[in-house]
């Protein structure tokens, strides 16, 4: 048979063995093309290595925050909708590529960078808040983590402490590394790191890559002693969680998982997930979402091998910083329930997210329902507004929102308690 046959042609008649026969043989002496080294556009480890070749995929790129933060005037809280009896207003301004928050004991609220290189500190004094930079030169510093007067930044691949930092704030000292057997890769390598009931602290280590067989030191999340020893893999299969936190009475940890690009505009969904015991898989890179076998890697495997998540997410929805309310601000029905910073799309042509969903819960820890609490960041031109990275409680019992996007930090009360301060 000619090779000069197309396979069309030879479906059409009916004679599939004869596509095989000529297609393998040809196809295996091809020399296979080599990939694109590290760091150049459409490597592995990039977003849009394999961006599907059509015209609706490739307008599909990821949305950079502005590198200036936006000016006050310019942060609409008027377009944020919340539930009756809750206000919002901005804590805070002036603040590039503000990702996570953490407050110190004395009240200060710290501030990490993914893209750019610092850690802030918001300070309230006679009612009026101050922004301090304490920490510079860093390299994507996005987690931080308070304890006992520290404060622990996650760099790319290491972690550091500033002892004593809010008596030190207008002179602080250089951070002190007490981790540094952490993988470089750029994606995926920025930590959110948290210190758990039994005072280890907690650290993910994602996939090297947007779907791939990872390295055994990838793809994790790790704990170790707070002066840097007894490093434990606690568990596997997480493609990359930017948020956590462990539940007020179980103390169990649970945390959000990014899904995978490129599968489909709908599928894989995010996860919300719990560690129930050291060691568990939570499916990545085989099985997404619980019930998603993976398209390159899922073949042979069945999702049942894996610990499937509490709840979906929303598909690319880049769900990132958690936090469990444990306040009494709030109305009852949000005691213990777990509110979500869903960042929003990029890998979907009608952007998905962009908002902070509640997540309730049922007395076994399992996820009850789930409800829209503050949506209006993703505007219905599909033009982000505004994009929440983190959240976090004062004690007070409001709300603090990370917005990389503008730069800002929102803060949500109920009632009549419109400003009050971090303390």
């Amino acid at each position: 048979m000619p090779q000069s046959v197309s396979a069309r042609a030879l479906l059409r008649a009916g004679t599939l063995a004869a596509v095989f026969a000529v297609a393998l043989p040809a196809l295996a002496q091809q020399p296979a093309a080599p990939l694109p080294k590290p760091g150049t556009p459409g490597a592995p480890n990039q977003p849009l290595y394999g961006r599907p070749d059509n015209d609706a995929a490739m307008k599909l790129a990821p949305v950079p925050a502005p590198p200036i933060a936006a000016a006050p005037d310019k942060l609409a809280a008027d377009k944020l909708k919340l539930p009756k009896g809750f206000n919002i207003e901005v804590y805070a301004s002036g603040i590039p590529d503000a990702r996570s928050i953490r407050i110190g004991d004395k009240g200060t609220v710290f501030i990490g960078n993914r893209v750019q290189d610092k850690v802030y500190a918001i300070v309230e004094k006679d009612g009026k808040r101050t922004v301090k930079v304490i920490a510079t030169g860093l390299y994507r510093p996005n987690g931080l983590a308070f304890h006992n007067g520290t404060l622990y930044i996650a760099e790319l691949s290491k972690i550091s402490k500033l002892e004593g930092i809010e008596d030190k704030l207008d002179n602080p000292p250089k951070p002190t590394v007490i981790y540094d057997n952490l993988p470089k890769d750029e994606a995926h390598g920025w930590k959110f790191i948290g210190i758990g009931p039994d005072n280890k602290l907690y650290i993910p280590v994602g996939q090297p890559c947007n779907n791939c067989l990872p390295p055994e030191t990838h793809g994790q999340i790790r704990r170790i002693n707070l002066d840097g020893s007894g490093m434990e893999v606690i568990a596997k299969g997480v493609r990359n969680t930017v948020g956590f936190d462990w539940h007020p009475v179980s103390k169990e940890l649970y945390f959000t998982d990014n899904g995978r690009d490129w599968a489909s505009e709908d599928v894989p969904e995010d996860e919300l997930n719990r560690i129930t015991k050291v060691g568990e898989h939570f499916g990545s890179p085989f099985c997404y979402q619980g019930d998603f076998p993976d398209p390159e890697f899922g073949w042979g495997r069945s999702c049942s091998e894996f610990t499937p998540p509490v709840a979906k997410m929303g598909p690319h929805s880049a769900s990132l910083g958690m936090r469990f309310y444990t306040g009494s601000m709030f109305p009852a029905k949000y005691k213990n329930a777990i509110f979500v910073a869903r960042h929003g799309s990029w890998n979907r042509s009608k952007k998905f997210g962009g908002d902070i969903l509640a997540v309730f819960l049922n007395p076994n820890g399992t996820v009850k329902s789930t409800e829209v609490f503050i949506s209006g960041f993703l505007g219905p031109d599909n033009n982000y507004i505004g994009r929440p990275a983190d959240v976090l409680f004062l004690k007070d019992g409001s709300m603090l929102i990370a917005d990389d996007y503008n730069g800002a930090v929102w803060r949500v009360s109920y009632g009549n308690a419109k400003s009050a301060a971090a303390k």
